[in-house]
């Protein structure tokens, strides 16, 4: 198990969710760099690559995202607006989403500054909806395929209608080393690349020897988690818990993936401190709530 530094990278959207009681800041990324730095050991840099606007939304994003103890060095800054979503939550507390059109997010430019994190970076999380634009979808692409051979490269696809494109979707899958997708997103794909196998574990063998993925995992709400590594294969029934809203789950249960995989932990493991940190971001208001320090705890002890 390896427990030297790491250079962990959440790249793509930072937007802010505007849910009914008020805006909180998100974005799959910037959620999912929260999480890693809030599980990371000291040493470790963890980084957020995107853009926000000149404007008091895009100060504060960076700032809470720095206070969060981020390094924010790659957002850049543009003339476009800081990027707002609307949250809607149904009654079991899963959200659905209204997106901005042409926010900062969608001008993430390429630079050197990003050359030269991309080759120091160990891992990186990125998405299907930050690709959205041309400028942004050039910018990640680049950044993922600039990164050394070893790294761990987590496409989290993320699905937001209507921003589903085959192409980038399938580009992200060749780029990408580790897949993570929850069951609508395993339909989607098994319909966008003809999956012919019947349960879903076979899927993601197929989705694993089609694009030559070292790692997939799969989320199925209540219904627990399943991660596949090699001949490897941990199945989670879930973890109890009451849902306040699911907004930011899934990022945490990536990071705590991301986390194990970068320490070469037993796949059970990653997958019960995957499960439970994810079930507590769902029993909390908001994206990144504070994880507490006994959680913490349990994840450092188990890898």
């Amino acid at each position: 198990m390896s427990d030297r530094s790491h250079v962990i990278v959440g790249l793509g959207e930072v937007l802010w969710d505007v849910f009914p009681d008020g805006a909180r800041l998100g974005g799959a990324p910037a959620n999912f760099a929260c999480h890693a730095a809030s599980l990371a050991s000291s040493g470790d840099r963890v980084a957020v690559v995107s853009s926000v606007g000149d404007d008091d939304l895009g100060r504060e994003a960076v700032d809470k995202l720095a206070a969060q103890g981020l390094d924010t060095s790659t957002i850049q800054v543009s003339e476009r607006p800081t990027g707002r979503v609307l949250v809607s939550l149904d009654e079991e507390g899963k959200a659905t989403y209204d997106f901005a059109a042409d926010s900062a997010w969608d001008r993430l430019a390429w630079t050197t500054e990003l050359q030269t994190l991309a080759e120091q970076s160990d891992a990186v999380c990125f998405g299907s909806l930050g690709q959205r634009s041309e400028s942004s979808r050039k910018t990640i692409q680049r950044f993922v395929a600039a990164m050394q051979p070893q790294a761990i490269r987590v496409f989290d696809i993320n699905v937001r209608p209507p921003f589903v494109e085959r192409t980038t979707i399938a580009a992200s899958l060749q780029l990408a080393n580790v897949l993570k997708l929850n069951d609508d997103e395993l339909d989607l794909l098994a319909d966008m690349f003809a999956l012919g196998a019947a349960s879903p574990q076979a899927k993601l063998r197929q989705l694993i020897d089609q694009f030559a993925l070292q790692a997939a995992a799969l989320t199925r709400g209540s219904g627990g988690s399943l991660l596949i590594r090699g001949e490897e294969i941990s199945d989670h029934p879930g973890v109890p818990t009451e849902v306040i809203d699911t907004v930011g789950a899934g990022d945490s249960f990536t990071a705590t993936l991301t986390r194990g995989l970068l320490r070469g932990c037993e796949l059970d493991a990653v997958n019960q401190n995957a499960a439970e940190v994810a079930a507590f971001v769902c029993g909390q208001a908001g994206a990144t709530p504070d994880l507490p320090a006994e959680l913490r705890q349990k994840v450092a002890q188990r890898c």
